[in-house]
Formats: C-alpha cells, structure tokens, sequence
C-alpha cells in the first residue's frame, strides 16, 4: 500500500463495493445525506458473568443521538488495523481494555437514514470481546451505560427496535447465526440471540 497522509487529524477511510481503501473523509464532515461508504466497527463486550455492555449515544452525536446500541463503534483510521482501533476506541468511550477480541461477523454491511436525514453507509465488521476493568464513560460519547443478559438485550431489540440504533438491531440478527470458538464471546452471544434462546 502506498503512503498517505490523512486528510485530518480524526479522518473516516472511505471504500469502494469491495471495501477496498479509496482514501479519507474529515471525521466531522463525512456523515450527511450523502454519506460516502466507509470502513467502520461495532464490538459487543461481555463481562466474565456473561453479561452484556450496551450503551446510549450522548446526546451530542451526529447520527441517532440518545439510542441505545452496542458497547460501542468507531471507525478505523487510515493506519490501523481494525484490532488496532478497536483498542483505541474501548480506552477512549469506555476507558477500559478489551480482550479475547474475535471477528463475529466479517461481512456485515448497511446503510440507514436518521430522523433528520443524515446517513450512515458503513462495511462494519462486528467483532466480540471480554471488558478488562470497570466501565469509566467518557460523557462525549455515552451518556448511559447497563449490563444486562444478552437475551433481555435481544428481546428489548425485537420489542422496541426504534428505542436502538438500526445496526444493532441488524448486527443481533446477524450474530444469531455466527460462529466462534467454544467459550467465547462469540459463542456465549450467539447462544443468547439465536432462534432457541426464548
């Protein structure tokens, strides 16, 4: 891959059909009606109880501010792996580490329009993983925190899908029928979400 320097200090990666990288979007200027398809994550997080981390959007979001949704997402800059992100993001949303990280669902992609027309158009691989440490929120990015039982979790999504953010309610779909390790993240959600789980 060639060298390149980012467009701004906090960028967005943009992509083509195939997800391969065409460059990079300001971060603060990229979500708009128009919003150009772009590399993302989402991370649900369990405890060593099984519980699962979900958090509401602070109000200051661009896109669906004040929805409940997964632990959390971001974005993958132009020079990190999506590991690599992932790390950085859990430290600065959440302030804790994430570990036993495994990549759920590879290929999940969607696009969605919020209430006030902005779009989010992402390749947004759904990664699990264990919380190492206490949850310490940073207010910018979550204004509530729970851990609650994944199947509470998939039942709330089902009941009020409009109380959660639309990838949330596609990504727990999904993840019912992912696979992963014995034990693991992966594992322990997708016996939560999936079809024999009522």
């Amino acid at each position: 891959m060639t060298s390149h320097v980012p467009v701004a200090a906090d960028h967005v990666v943009t992509v083509d059909d195939d997800g391969h990288r065409t460059g990079t979007f300001e971060r603060s200027a990229v979500h708009t009606a128009e919003t150009p398809l772009h590399l993302a994550f989402s991370c649900y997080v369990v405890d060593d109880t099984g519980r699962l981390l979900v958090t509401r959007r602070a109000l200051a979001k661009r896109t669906w501010p004040g929805v409940w949704t997964n632990s959390f997402c971001g974005h993958p800059r132009w020079t990190e792996t999506t590991e690599e992100s992932i790390a950085r993001h859990a430290q600065h949303e959440l302030g804790f580490e994430v570990t036993d990280l495994e990549v759920a669902v590879p290929g999940f992609r969607y696009r969605a329009v919020d209430a006030s027309g902005v779009v989010e158009n992402e390749i947004c691989p759904v990664y699990t993983g264990r919380a190492v440490g206490d949850v310490a929120a940073n207010p910018d990015e979550v204004m509530e925190h729970a851990w609650v039982d994944p199947h509470d979790a998939a039942r709330a999504v089902v009941a009020t899908p409009w109380a959660f953010s639309p990838w949330m309610v596609l990504q727990i779909a999904a993840l019912a029928g992912a696979t992963g390790p014995a034990g693991g993240p992966t594992a322990h959600l997708v016996t939560a979400f999936g079809p024999d789980s009522a």
